[in-house]
């Protein structure tokens, strides 16, 4: 099955897109890996995305759509895959289209006021990179994992968290009505608990 997460930042795209691969035992691919890994192993596309990336320059989306095309194309795609941060953009999911047959697009949906308390909220070790929000922190200010200081990471700032939902809703939002013309789209509330989330996601794609 192959299948895209559609989400805000800070709906839980990343944790459902673990457990969902470790479900139907298919990789998840990510976008800021595969391109890491790209450059790592000096591929072509790898090589052109480096360049972008040392002058300080947003990569192209042509050079993204080759390194998932390459992605995709390996053994471990054959039963299918979970694209966790592509595409972003509709131009990006009409090129995907040409190369891939997407069977399901799961959308978490949460609403923006939610998304600001939870990111805002969560504070991160400085040492092991524990996670905790400020409303089971009780005042707490240290890891109880290794004891270190706690900190809010800038991208968790209010600010931040806003500008990063504006973006979102600027360029990705358009995708939701793209897939659900193509009649793809599968609605999932992310504002529940993980295991919830998790349960309602499977049953989708098993409809």
């Amino acid at each position: 099955m192959n299948i895209i997460f559609l989400g805000p930042p800070g709906a839980g795209k990343g944790t459902q897109a673990q457990r969902i691969c470790s479900a139907l035992k298919i990789p998840q691919i990510s976008t800021g890996d595969i391109l890491r890994r790209a450059m790592k192993e000096g591929t072509e596309t790898g090589l052109k995305a480096k360049r972008y990336i040392d002058a300080g320059q947003l990569v192209p989306d042509e050079v993204i759509i080759d390194i998932v095309r390459e992605r995709l194309a390996m053994d471990d795609c054959r039963n299918g895959y979970i694209l966790d941060g592509f595409p972003r953009t509709v131009p990006q999911a009409e090129a995907l289209d040409t190369f891939a047959n997407i069977d399901s697009v799961v959308e978490l949906a949460v609403d923006d006021e939610v998304l600001v308390n939870r990111l805002s909220g969560r504070r991160v070790c400085v040492k092991c990179g524990a996670t905790y929000h400020l409303n089971m922190l009780d005042g707490k200010t240290t890891c109880a994992n290794c004891g270190e200081e706690l900190i809010q990471r800038d991208d968790d700032k209010a600010e931040t968290v806003l500008n990063r939902l504006k973006v979102y809703h600027a360029q990705t939002a358009p995708l939701i009505g793209y897939y659900e013309k193509k009649g793809l789209l599968r609605k999932v509330e992310g504002d529940q608990d993980v295991d919830s989330i998790f349960d309602a996601i499977m049953k989708v794609l098993q409809a």
